[in-house]
């Protein structure tokens, strides 16, 4: 992970560590070949877990050094073009809004203003969840002394997320409101069909409105990467408030606690088994009563799921969904299944790359499609560009998958199941989509 700033007054580790550090940082990287730079050696294993954070965070920085000395042309050009066209999606968002051409103002008769408002309150929600949960990560092998008295707000969040399994707990929670954000933000922002704006030609506004580019790059750029970015440079200041704290910290662990997510628990359990692996644990094994109340959420958790795949699939074989017109029930199935298996070894990906990242060379060696991923990832600036690209497209087909599983019934249609007008509101709030897509297209991976 990223290391913090070292902030006025705050020293983020102790002399000794810093002096491993200037020594690490003065070794002759020339001496070792291109693969240990990127893998942990044997001799080097024997290391805390902070020195090769530090090592590898002294590689990176010189590193960039070299990269940024001179800016190229074309890093200029894609600097130009990116603002340029980050700008035109906003404004092309807010005028489908304020024109009344999206879905949340047209079709559920919210006005714009206050459509407007709750965007932008979901890209602030997402952004400060998307960059809060790096920091924590990050921040698990700092001492929280060292910066109790400069960041109260921080220190009451790793405290909160760091004590037993409740980082673990963390994650599952904001996994979830993470999806939900997607999901309400593409119920709210997504265009009506036959959208236009600006006067702009057919083929644009089925590009940026029918097909949700412009939604979908606001959200990336403004709600998720900006957010990433910053808070990794700067982890204490970053969550040291309290809309972190009260709105994503508690929020996510009492969604956890819920039980609404605990299938993923069983799929963690049964690969456990299936593998010989142990599940590892930072509290006490579970008596009975934690026992029944774990294995009570488990079951309940499941039922849910059981009944959103059946009222997604319902809808989808009905034709009842935001799906695009013209295509074929039993390929948005296909397509739906798909996007969420994509995203899943995306999501998997990653938090496989920094954990082989921690291994010696001679157990990355042993599997030969992994060591040919690493290297491929592992080298130059991969590993930032893979970040970066594999956000977009999980972004992209969750907005994809938001779509496919929306459901969407005319007035003279029968509701899902002949429910009552009350529940099928509540099918249509994505709520269901949003679980599916939790559990199934990561937490599970």
């Amino acid at each position: 992970g990223h290391i913090p700033f070292m902030h006025e007054g705050v020293k983020p580790f102790s002399k000794s560590t810093q002096k491993s550090f200037a020594k690490m940082v003065s070794q002759d990287s020339s001496t070792k070949s291109n693969k240990s730079s990127f893998y942990t050696t044997d001799e080097e294993y024997g290391e805390s877990e902070l020195e090769r954070a530090l090592a590898l965070k002294a590689k990176e920085h010189k590193a960039e050094e070299e990269t940024n000395d001179k800016l190229s042309a074309l890093a200029i050009f894609k600097y130009f073009y990116s603002t340029v066209l980050l700008t035109f999606c906003i404004a092309v968002v807010h005028a489908s809004v304020i024109t009344e051409q999206t879905v949340g103002v047209s079709d559920n008769n919210i006005p714009w203003v206050a459509a407007l408002i709750f965007i932008w309150f979901l890209m602030v929600w997402l952004a400060v969840m998307e960059g809060g949960q790096g920091d924590l990560v990050g921040l698990q092998h700092i001492g929280k002394e060292q910066y109790a008295e400069s960041h109260p707000y921080t220190l009451k969040n790793t405290q909160l997320a760091h004590e037993g399994d409740n980082m673990e707990r963390f994650i599952v929670g904001r996994q979830f409101l993470t999806f939900l954000v997607i999901f309400l933000s593409n119920m709210m922002g997504s265009a009506v069909e036959g959208a236009e704006v600006f006067g702009l030609p057919e083929t644009m506004n089925k590009i940026f409105l029918d097909n949700g580019l412009a939604m979908i790059l606001f959200v990336v750029t403004v709600g998720q990467l900006t957010s990433q970015v910053n808070a990794a440079q700067c982890m204490l200041d970053f969550i040291n408030n309290r809309f972190m704290l009260y709105a994503v910290s508690y929020p996510a662990l009492a969604i956890e606690a819920s039980g609404l997510l605990h299938t993923v628990y069983l799929v963690q359990v049964a690969f456990s088994k299936v593998t010989g692996t142990t599940i590892e644990s930072k509290e006490p094994p579970r008596n009975k009563l934690q026992n029944f109340l774990f294995w009570g959420k488990v079951a309940f958790s499941t039922v849910i799921l059981t009944l959103s795949f059946a009222v997604v699939l319902e809808a989808l074989f009905s034709e009842k969904t935001a799906m695009w017109s013209g295509v074929p029930p039993y390929v948005s199935v296909i397509v739906f299944f798909l996007l969420m298996s994509f995203v899943g070894m995306m999501e998997g990906l990653q938090i496989a790359m920094f954990s082989v990242m921690r291994l010696p060379e001679s157990k990355v060696a042993k599997h030969p499609l992994a060591k040919k991923n690493c290297e491929l990832i592992l080298s130059g600036e991969n590993l930032e560009q893979l970040l970066i690209g594999r956000q977009i497209w999980c972004t992209v087909c969750m907005f994809v998958v938001a779509r496919i599983t929306s459901i969407q019934i005319d007035e003279e249609e029968e509701n899902i199941f002949e429910v009552s007008a009350s529940l099928q509101k509540f099918f249509d709030s994505g709520i269901l989509g949003a679980i599916i897509t939790t559990i199934c297209a990561s937490l599970a991976w």
